[in-house]
């Protein structure tokens, strides 16, 4: 998926602004596009330079390395240290409670971590979704991995978000975020720019997310 922030296509700058604080108009001129949409040529050479709208493949880790990285800590050494002198002392009630914190804390950061790495692996599904965009002023329907900064995107009632974008114009849109707001409900968008500087991705109710 792509970033929520972009350099400026015109020009590289050093300070870049968050999307959620620009007005419409003004996040499609800094991504320079158009109401239009891109054109099929700006779409190629925008997909040469930033590559595909999809998460980068990387090694896979296995569930028994992801165990062993709960133990690979500063903090997990001082417990294993204090853990060998409590026995050697046969301190057996300061053993057994040091003991069940490192197991608590393996198992609870294996299952933390166990999950990132599915949800991961079901974002890359993603790239099997396609997305209606606007090239040269009409509508079409491409992979969503081919989806590149400055698209022109359409939702439509029960679309999956394929790329995180910002609202340009909208009648009566709610998203599903219960992923990021912790609340069942759906989200009412808006267009408005949101002047606020680091606002939560929750918070950023001019803003769809894939």
């Amino acid at each position: 998926r792509k970033p929520l922030k972009y350099r400026s296509l015109k020009k590289e700058k050093e300070d870049m602004t968050e999307h959620y604080q620009l007005s419409p108009e003004d996040s499609i001129k800094e991504l320079a596009s158009s109401i239009q949409g891109l054109t099929d040529r700006e779409a190629a050479a925008r997909l040469e330079k930033y590559g595909k709208n999809a998460i980068k493949e990387g090694k896979k880790v296995s569930a028994f390395k992801i165990l062993l990285n709960q133990f690979n800590s500063p903090v997990v050494y001082i417990l294993v240290a204090a853990l060998i002198i409590s026995g050697i002392l046969r301190e057996i009630v300061d053993s057994v409670v040091i003991a069940s914190i490192l197991v608590i804390n393996g198992v609870f950061g294996f299952v933390q971590e166990f999950r990132a790495e599915k949800s991961i692996e079901a974002l890359k599904k993603l790239e099997s979704l396609k997305a209606r965009v606007l090239r040269d002023g009409k509508i079409v329907q491409i992979d969503a991995a081919m989806l590149v900064p400055g698209d022109i995107i359409l939702l439509d009632t029960g679309d999956k978000v394929p790329a995180d974008a910002r609202v340009l114009e909208l009648n009566e849109l709610k998203t599903q975020e219960a992923i990021l707001t912790g609340e069942s409900t759906p989200v009412s968008k808006r267009i408005e720019a949101l002047k606020k500087e680091k606002l939560a991705v929750s918070e950023q109710e001019n803003m769809v997310f894939s």
